[in-house]
């Protein structure tokens, strides 16, 4: 399989086994729930009736009063009293194994590469750490809302990209399958691009 690199026009070769699967979108699907899930921090806690304060004497005698019966202060029923089904802090990660996970970044790349979503460059830097440098050389290409990765980001980029909305500079260790589906397009070099290759290949 071949790609153009946008800035030199030369042709480079990528693997097919890694950058032209078909699109699996049960397993997508199910590594995108699974960092929604990681994401919840999961703790809410409240009290029980077991667990508040008060006393545990009966309020009034069972009969004769004209009031309606009472066991306890600390009833759910009552202000001040316990939650009736308390919530408690609970993990809700959901394990991903390796295989799954890769084979995830797989199936979103090769779709993304068909979409022509995935831009290639040889080289791309900026000599200033400016956002205006780095919205001029992005207009250049007619590009607005855009994910760039590198191999590693430089202080340049990271410093013109990070007040930005729109356009997040990040290392190819930092990709996961949701942040490549939340961009328009992808700026990626070709040193990031070889590393993903070997990432993925293993």
């Amino acid at each position: 399989m071949e790609l153009t690199l946008k800035d030199t026009q030369e042709t480079i070769k990528i693997s097919s086994n890694i950058f032209n699967c078909d699109f699996n979108e049960l397993l997508v699907n199910q590594v995108l729930k699974s960092y929604y899930y990681s994401q919840r921090q999961g703790t809410k806690s409240q009290k029980s009736r077991a667990e508040v304060s008060g006393s545990g004497k009966k309020p009034w005698r069972q009969k004769g009063t004209g009031r309606a019966r009472a066991g306890s202060l600390r009833s759910p029923l009552w202000r001040s009293g316990g939650v009736t089904f308390a919530a408690k802090p609970k993990d809700y990660f959901k394990k991903i194994n390796k295989k799954m996970y890769r084979g995830a970044l797989k199936c979103i790349l090769s779709k993304l590469i068909r979409e022509n979503c995935i831009i290639v460059f040889k080289t791309f830097e900026i000599k200033f750490p400016r956002t205006k440098v780095l919205l001029k050389k992005l207009n250049t290409i007619c590009i607005k809302h855009v994910m760039i990765i590198k191999k590693e980001i430089d202080k340049n980029i990271f410093l013109a990209s990070r007040n930005l909305y729109k356009i997040t500079a990040v290392s190819v260790n930092s990709i996961n399958p949701l942040i490549l589906l939340n961009y328009r397009k992808i700026l990626i070099t070709l040193k990031a691009l070889k590393k993903l290759e070997e990432i993925l290949s293993c």
